[in-house]
């Protein structure tokens, strides 16, 4: 092999922020130039877009409207042709869509190396269907968590050799604290008193995150914990139903909506309890950045969260679109200042030993060297 820098491409379906488009960011930026030479593709544009071309990382857009009309042809011939005209070594898609486009057209222009990716919990069953064929497609599929990585092998199908885990990372920066002025800016802004007892999310505003448990677990809380505020941060389609929601449960005046927020700092220190009551996930980046900020963790059971919250140690887990056990799990944080201190750093040992970026980028870049030295066909 030359000494030229491996020719890795991401793919991601937009440029908008949501957690598996951050990690594919982050990754771009981290990885050492001298060693890979990243780009990213994509079908649709957003706001990331400027972070990448800050850190002048090449960007390729594809334009598709469907994986089965004559654009998926059309474009396909189009990234099989930049494949081989750039000698890629590696493509390496990211979501739902990109992960059949990636592999079909890679395997028709011959790259090495195709890591398709699994980074969601429930799907539609058209997304299975062509994500099963993505798999069967690819040379080695990556699970962003352990739990992610057995689903592959039970209910995917895919061979356990050909599944990798690698999880995602949090930026060094999550692991900073926040400066009291900060926090108490942003608390001024929220209009959260400096002696409210707060719980928070960070988390889209749609019905998988299923705030309406959480809102209604904090209704059940509040008559006990009168300084008790909930925060929730972040945008999306549910806000007007929850608003409501709140009102009728009688939780409006401790509920406040932040909107979309991006670090710094990490968003998580604004809290005394970090939640993700999900009712489907793959392994969430809120949870390693609550962990990072040194916060306890109260998650649902569901996709990759048990691999980083450890019950008792660093949070708490509980069922799914269950309030009753949700104000239960709360509770005993909400009473207990060291408590949240001891799993707050629980959480923080544990997210510098295992999520951070000294810890997870050597393992990804050693999958990328291999499937490099991959004979094409």
């Amino acid at each position: 092999m030359s000494n030229r820098p491996l020719r890795i491409v991401y793919f991601i379906d937009t440029l908008g922020l949501g957690g598996t488009e951050l990690n594919a960011v982050r990754l771009a930026e981290h990885l050492d130039p001298e060693e890979f030479a990243i780009s990213v593709a994509c079908f649709g544009d957003g706001p990331l877009r400027a972070r990448l071309e800050a850190a002048n990382i090449p960007i390729h857009r594809y334009t598709l409207r469907s994986l089965y009309g004559p654009g998926m042809v059309r474009e396909g011939r189009r990234f099989a042709a930049f494949l081989k005209s750039e000698r890629v070594d590696v493509v390496h898609s990211h979501d739902r869509y990109s992960n059949l486009f990636c592999m079909m057209w890679g395997r028709y222009a011959g790259t090495p190396g195709l890591l398709a990716s699994k980074r969601w919990g429930t799907q539609r069953i058209t997304h299975t269907v062509t994500n099963r064929l993505a798999y069967r497609l690819a040379h080695r599929v990556l699970g962003n968590s352990e739990q992610v990585g057995k689903s592959l092998v039970a209910v995917e199908r895919v061979a356990r050799e050909r599944v990798v885990v690698v999880p995602n990372f949090v930026d060094d920066d999550a692991f900073h604290a926040a400066s009291p002025e900060v926090l108490g800016g942003l608390r001024r802004d929220l209009d959260v008193p400096a002696d409210a007892l707060v719980v928070g999310i960070v988390a889209r505003l749609s019905p998988i995150k299923d705030h309406r448990s959480l809102i209604k677990a904090v209704a059940l809380l509040a008559p006990d914990f009168p300084k008790l505020v909930l925060v929730l941060i972040g945008s999306g389609p549910n806000r007007a139903e929850l608003e409501a929601f709140a009102a009728a449960e009688g939780v409006t005046s401790i509920v406040r909506f932040a909107g979309q927020r991006e670090p710094p700092p990490n968003l998580h220190s604004l809290f005394d309890v970090s939640v993700l009551c999900s009712l489907s996930e793959g392994f969430p980046n809120s949870v390693v950045e609550a962990m990072a900020a040194g916060r306890p963790v109260v998650g649902t059971t569901v996709g990759g969260v048990p691999d980083a919250v450890r019950n008792g140690e660093n949070g708490i887990l509980v069922p799914v679109q269950d309030p009753p056990a949700l104000a239960a799990a709360l509770a005993p944080l909400l009473r207990d200042s060291e408590l949240r201190r001891r799993m707050g750093e629980a959480g923080r040992r544990i997210a510098r030993e295992e999520f951070s970026a000294s810890t997870v980028l050597p393992r990804l870049a050693a999958l990328y060297r291999e499937l490099a030295t991959r004979t094409p066909h």
